[in-house]
């Protein structure tokens, strides 16, 4: 099979797990998003631990990485707690649209953190699509989903953040393996006074559905990996998206769950955007390879 093919069944499956992950998270009940945050590393923490071992990898992290792998978890925390709450709080697409915000806050922190080119089509898709987080949050005081929806934007803008300081290590030769072991490992740790101090007691259908969301959450990991590995992000980014379609299908089905008009219109606005970002990347990709052709 063509590489990109089998890269974008990769990224597919990645999203189907990731859907998978938010409805075994809503699933589980009333639980605080840390206790849901610890139980969803947790289970991540070991298949990275399971991956370095195999591959015979160091568990050393290269000279002057460590402040990048404690902003890249610290921030990464935040975000999957942002998420988590989001999920429990408003309708389960609207909670991964917001989530799925993070590609337009990379475009961001790269250009004040790594100092990259901001192009006037890359600033106005970020601004465009930030009007269309509007028509799922809904500003307004009669909107009692406003501050989980807030929250969930928040979300993004952590992952954006940490996915930019993964994109820093990736530059200075990390290896993506210890990454996702040392923030599993970071998140565990960061979530063990609440469970010392406020756990909640969990009924054995509660636990199963987040293993759920962990096994749920590593398949997705790998699966990315594995779409990465296959072909450039240009190429496949914005299949990653299917992830709204299946988390509209399992809220509608498991949840009963149908967003309104105004969600929908801003899904097709956010999506429309990445979709104008993949194609100008290629765009550029093509013309810039042409010319180093010649």
């Amino acid at each position: 099979m063509n590489k990109k093919y089998k890269a974008i069944i990769y990224i597919i499956l990645s999203a189907f797990c990731f859907a998978f992950m938010n409805l075994f998270v809503r699933l589980s009940g009333e639980i605080p998003s840390f206790q849901k945050c610890f139980f969803r590393n947790f289970v991540a923490l070991f298949f990275a631990l399971f991956v370095l071992l195999k591959n015979r990898q160091s568990f050393k992290w290269k000279k002057g990485n460590f402040k990048f792998l404690l902003l890249r978890s610290a921030v990464g925390t935040l975000g999957i707690v942002c998420n988590f709450y989001a999920i429990d709080h408003i309708p389960l697409a609207d909670a991964s649209i917001l989530n799925k915000m993070s590609p337009f806050f990379v475009i961001i922190f790269s250009f004040l953190i790594l100092k990259e080119r901001l192009t006037f089509l890359q600033g106005a898709a970020v601004f465009i699509a930030f009007i269309g987080t509007l028509f799922i949050i809904k500003p307004s005081f009669q909107n009692i989903d406003l501050f989980p929806s807030i929250v969930g934007l928040l979300g993004g803008l952590s992952a954006g953040f940490a996915y930019t300081m993964v994109r820093v290590l990736g530059t200075k030769g990390e290896n993506g393996s210890l990454i996702v072991f040392f923030f599993s490992a970071f998140s565990c740790i960061a979530m063990l006074p609440y469970l010392i101090f406020d756990f909640h007691p969990m009924e054995l259908w509660q636990l199963l559905m987040l293993i759920g969301a962990g096994l749920s959450a590593a398949g997705g990991q790998f699966s990315i990996t594995a779409a990465y590995y296959n072909a450039p992000a240009r190429e496949i980014s914005v299949y990653d998206y299917s992830q709204i379609i299946f988390a509209t299908l399992l809220g509608l089905i498991f949840l009963g769950e149908l967003p309104d008009l105004y969600s929908f219109i801003g899904y097709a606005v956010i999506i429309s955007m990445a979709l104008l970002m993949f194609l100008y990347n290629n765009h550029k990709w093509f013309f810039k390879n042409r010319e180093q052709q010649k």
